[in-house]
């Protein structure tokens, strides 16, 4: 129902040909506003058979949705076709959205560009941003992160909010573009302030590290705020770690514990791993060695490397939990395979302790 209401809102702007089918059009149109799905019907029906685009792009809208009608994506289809055929820039977008998903036809992206291609060419941002996606992707396309860059460029002018982001990250990163951070700041802010969490969230890495901006703490603590506000959990892990050092707030541990933990029930790891330090320093908390084991276990299991190095030094050393060199092993050398230079330094100990052993 909300992209029905938000679609035919466009239409409004789209009252072409004789007055007496803009009227008849309009009729509907206003009769779809307010719930009287017969009455549209009525009015695009006949309008949509005699080949009127804006009529047979509602009556593909209103099957797409079930509304006023049984759901038939097979219907959808046969009607967006009949529009786009003639041009209609909504129409050749919703079928390239149909032919990605795989809804009343086989999934097909070439046929996913012929219809996103035609709707860009009109200038639709929408359609510009899926282009974009799709060079980016290789799907439909070979992969060229330049053809990306300028799909997402046209979208991001108009202000197409995702698109601004995905330009900011190809600026960032030097892909398909000249590395620019100033320009990947530029993309993001406008992205950010349109309430793109990403955005919001690289955005206060930036400032928190001085990378394309002056370093600023209570500027990153800002965005940062924003999307964890939206509960993006690697955003409350950051906010987290500002609390925890002070870095443009006052000192909080017990703030940054409710943040580590919002973002750790999330599934993040590396708030996991914090939550587990905060349970066995006792900083915002009291310590509790069965929490610091569920929480460094939850990260390690998902291959974060230094939770799995103080899983093993736990179990090593017997830290709340029965000494168990196999264990300690196990996690040390997780850890080891992926570089971590305290681990393999831990299992060289352990080495040299199970040789002392041996030989007394």
């Amino acid at each position: 129902m909300r992209r029905f209401l938000i679609l035919v809102s466009v239409l409004f702007g789209m009252l072409i040909g004789a007055p007496v089918i803009a009227a008849d059009y309009n009729k509907g149109l206003i009769a779809a506003h307010k719930g009287d799905y017969v009455t549209t019907l009525n009015e695009w029906q006949p309008l949509a058979d005699q080949g009127n685009a804006d009529a047979q792009y509602g009556l593909g809208v209103l099957n797409y949705d079930g509304t006023g009608v049984p759901q038939d994506y097979g219907q959808a289809l046969r009607w967006y076709t009949l529009a786009a055929e003639q041009g209609h820039l909504w129409a050749q977008y919703n079928l390239g959205v149909m032919f990605e998903l795989g809804k009343g036809t086989p999934q097909d992206f070439e046929q996913v560009l012929k219809w996103h291609s035609r709707a860009a060419a009109q200038g639709l941002a929408n359609s510009q941003h899926n282009l974009g996606a799709m060079y980016e992707r290789g799907l439909g396309v070979p992969k060229d992160l330049t053809g990306a860059a300028k799909w997402y460029a046209l979208a991001a002018e108009q202000g197409f909010a995702k698109s601004q982001y995905n330009l900011g990250v190809l600026y960032y990163t030097g892909r398909g573009v000249s590395q620019n951070s100033r320009t990947a700041v530029k993309w993001y802010s406008l992205a950010a302030e349109q309430g793109i969490a990403d955005a919001q969230h690289n955005l206060g890495a930036m400032y928190g590290s001085g990378k394309g901006v002056s370093q600023d703490y209570k500027t990153a603590l800002k965005w940062y705020s924003l999307a964890a506000e939206q509960g993006l959990a690697k955003s409350q892990t950051n906010l987290g770690v500002m609390f925890e050092k002070g870095q443009g707030v006052s000192q909080d541990y017990l703030q940054a514990v409710k943040l580590y933990t919002k973002a750790a029930e999330q599934g993040h790891a590396r708030a996991q791993r914090y939550l587990g330090l905060a349970f066995l320093e006792g900083k915002g908390i009291h310590k509790n060695y069965d929490q610091v084991l569920k929480w460094f276990t939850l990260a390690a299991e998902q291959g974060d490397a230094d939770s799995q190095n103080n899983l093993g030094v736990m179990y090593k050393k017997g830290i709340g939990v029965p000494q168990d060199y196999e264990q300690a092993i196990e996690w040390l050398t997780r850890a080891a395979k992926q570089g971590h230079a305290r681990a393999k330094e831990n299992l060289r100990k352990i080495s040299k302790e199970r040789e002392g052993i041996q030989k007394g």
